[in-house]
C-alpha cells in the first residue's frame, strides 16, 4: 500500500491519497484542497499514477477539511462519503469561511453517502474500516486499515495532543473516552496519520501524550 499526502491550504489541512501498487486503485481521505493549484497538484497526482478514485471520504466535515471535496466528487465522479452526525456543519460553511477572511471555492457538496461506524471501503487488497470517535465533530471517524496497521485520524488524534472540542457538538469527555476504548487498543506499532501535522504511533501517544 502506498500513501501519498499533500499539505493544503492555509491551516493547513493533511491530504492523503491511499492507493494499492496492483490495482492502481485508490481512496482520497480530506480534499482539502483550496486554491486552484493545489487542485491541480491534486489531479495530477492521481493521473501521473493511473489511479482509480474508488472512495472519496471524510474524517470529518470542518471547513478547512471539506474545501476540495466539491472538486474531487466532479473531478473524479464520485460522491461524498462522511458520518451524517457533522452533516449540519455543510450549511454554515460559507459564514465560517468568512469569520477567516476566507471565500469557499466552491459551495459545499452534499454527503452523497452516510459512513456508519465498522464500515468498510475497498481498493485493490485493502480495506480501510470506519472506527466513529466523536467529540472533535459530532461525526468524526478514524479510517484504519488493520493488515498493514495504518490509520487515518483526522482531527482526533495528534502526535501529542488531541483534537480541540469547543467547536460546536465538541464534547472533551467524549473525545478521550473514544480514543481510549477504542484506538489506544490498536497495536503499538500501528502508524497514526493525522489531519494537521507529522505521524506517530499509538505505542507513542499510550507513552507520551499528557491527555491520557
Amino acid at each position: 500500500m502506498k500513501i501519498k499526502k499533500f499539505e493544503f491550504n492555509p491551516f493547513p489541512v493533511n491530504t492523503y491519497i491511499v492507493w494499492d501498487e496492483d490495482t492502481h486503485e485508490c481512496i482520497v481521505i480530506d480534499a482539502g484542497c483550496y486554491y486552484p493549484k493545489e487542485k491541480e497538484t491534486l489531479s495530477e497526482y492521481i493521473r501521473d499514477n493511473a489511479l482509480t478514485v474508488k472512495h472519496l471520504l471524510a474524517t470529518h466535515l470542518h471547513l478547512d477539511h471539506n474545501f476540495g471535496n466539491t472538486f474531487a466528487s466532479h473531478e473524479f465522479g464520485i460522491p461524498l462519503e462522511a458520518d451524517k452526525a457533522d452533516e449540519f456543519l455543510l450549511a454554515g460553511m460559507r459564514e465560517q469561511a468568512a469569520m477567516f477572511g476566507m471565500e469557499l471555492p466552491d459551495s459545499p457538496v452534499s454527503i452523497g453517502r452516510y459512513i456508519k461506524n465498522k464500515d468498510t471501503f475497498t481498493f485493490g487488497k485493502h480495506t480501510l474500516h470506519a472506527i466513529s470517535v466523536p467529540g472533535h465533530s459530532p461525526g468524526s471517524l478514524v479510517f484504519y486499515e488493520p493488515d498493514e496497521r495504518v490509520a487515518f485520524a483526522g482531527d482526533v488524534l495528534f502526535r501529542g495532543s488531541i483534537g480541540r472540542t469547543d467547536l460546536p457538538g465538541g464534547s472533551y469527555v467524549q473525545l478521550v473516552n473514544g480514543i481510549k476504548q477504542k484506538l489506544l487498543v490498536l497495536p503499538d506499532d500501528t502508524i497514526i496519520y493525522p489531519g494537521h501535522g507529522p505521524k506517530t504511533t499509538i505505542g507513542y501517544e499510550k507513552e507520551n501524550n499528557p491527555y491520557f
